[in-house]
């Protein structure tokens, strides 16, 4: 029986994904460089980059290719390629960032936000972020026209709703920002998809591409907890991010544990029973946390109840997910002793797994979505190419 041959139009597209790609990877090239680069005859690759160029996704930089043998002219991805939008909205305020296909951000801005801030104030923090990263690109970009933003991928500090991307509220979360629809709002300056989730999903996912806390090296199982402000918990399955039925898996502050004397108390509250709770908020405060268990000695009080209150939340965490590793994070999650008092607890747990502190802490939640982000802006590239000239 014979197996049949590929299209002619299956093998360009091939071509024209392996030129992008390698353009993506080295920023310039050659025609011969990319040919080498990918194993594909030059007279191949010089026609994938010919209907490249006539797409309009690839461009003659003018410039020439210098030393031995015949000089090459460079080619490299066309700014008409477009670029992603990254935002990232927390507490402290709103980051967004413009990036492009090689994932460099070009262009960024951020806006704080007053303790408290509601939708209102977030919603103009976002817009005003925005202008500035359309002033920036503006300001550095030498030809005329605007950018094309292919897609935005946005991280929130609160619940999101799988289906519709708006942000829920949910009893005694710390950040209240009502049913903010980041969707709606980006629609008019995105012309593409638009990918929300909360900060601690993503920041378990840039964990997971740095290696799981470092513990397990690409591990494709393991839970991240994420302790700061407010309390968090990213389920990484199979290597997905297990979102749930809603978008709402994961929220652990509301479960219950053991609180001060041995009561039975729901983890956010065992926070207001050590006075550890902003004034007039359900926001953890991070400086007075880290300040009373920075240098607590074995047997400190505040050390000791947060390690049996976490532990009783692994427990559960454990018994339900079955991680290879519990990965902890957050403004106060990876502080040395607390980090050794959960593991010291958790030792005594029916079933034991690794505990480690996250490898990533600047703002991992911004590192996860900005390359998901760029994940995303160079599948649409490649994807553009291989539609019909008629699309």
């Amino acid at each position: 029986m014979s197996s049949a041959k590929p299209s002619l139009e299956l093998l360009r597209s091939l071509t024209e994904e392996h030129v992008l790609r390698a353009l993506m990877d080295h920023r310039r090239l050659t025609r011969a460089e990319i040919a080498a680069l990918t194993g594909i005859s030059k007279p191949t690759i010089s026609e994938g980059v010919r209907r490249l160029v006539d797409m309009g996704l690839v461009v003659d930089t003018g410039e020439r290719s210098t030393g031995r043998g015949r000089a090459g002219s460079y080619h490299a991805l066309s700014p008409e390629c477009g670029t992603a939008l990254v935002v990232s909205i927390t507490p402290r305020g709103v980051t967004a960032e413009s990036v492009d296909p090689f994932g460099a951000v070009v262009a960024s801005s951020d806006v704080p936000l007053d303790r408290g801030a509601g939708a209102y104030a977030v919603t103009r923090a976002l817009m005003t972020a925005l202008e500035h990263v359309e002033a920036a690109e503006k300001a550095s970009r030498t030809r005329s026209g605007g950018v094309r933003r292919r897609v935005a991928v946005v991280s929130a500090a609160d619940p999101v709703d799988r289906g519709t991307g708006r942000l829920v509220h949910l009893p005694d979360a710390p950040f209240l920002v009502g049913d903010l629809d980041p969707r709606s709002l980006l629609a008019a300056t995105v012309d593409g998809p638009v990918f929300v989730d909360n900060d601690v999903n993503w920041a378990a996912r840039a964990e997971q591409a740095a290696g799981a806390g470092g513990a397990v090296e690409g591990s494709s199982d393991f839970v991240y907890l994420y302790l700061d402000e407010g309390l968090g918990c990213a389920v990484v399955s199979d290597g997905e991010v297990r979102r749930g039925h809603s978008g709402l898996a994961g929220e652990i502050a509301h479960l219950v544990t053991e609180g001060q004397h041995g009561r039975a108390s729901r983890l956010t509250e065992v926070f207001a029973q050590l006075d550890l709770r902003r004034s007039g908020s359900t926001a953890i405060d991070v400086d007075r946390l880290r300040r009373r268990v920075a240098d607590a000695p074995r047997g400190d009080a505040t050390l000791a109840a947060l390690g049996v209150a976490v532990s009783g939340v692994l427990e559960a965490v454990i018994a339900l997910a079955d991680p290879e590793v519990v990965v902890v994070g957050g403004g106060w999650g990876r502080e040395e002793a607390f980090v050794d008092e959960l593991r010291r607890r958790s030792a005594g747990l029916p079933r034991q797994v690794p505990v480690v502190p996250a490898v990533i802490d600047d703002e991992p939640q911004l590192a996860g979505a900005r390359a998901a982000a760029l994940a995303q802006l160079r599948e649409i590239v490649v994807g553009t190419a291989r539609r019909p000239p008629s699309a």
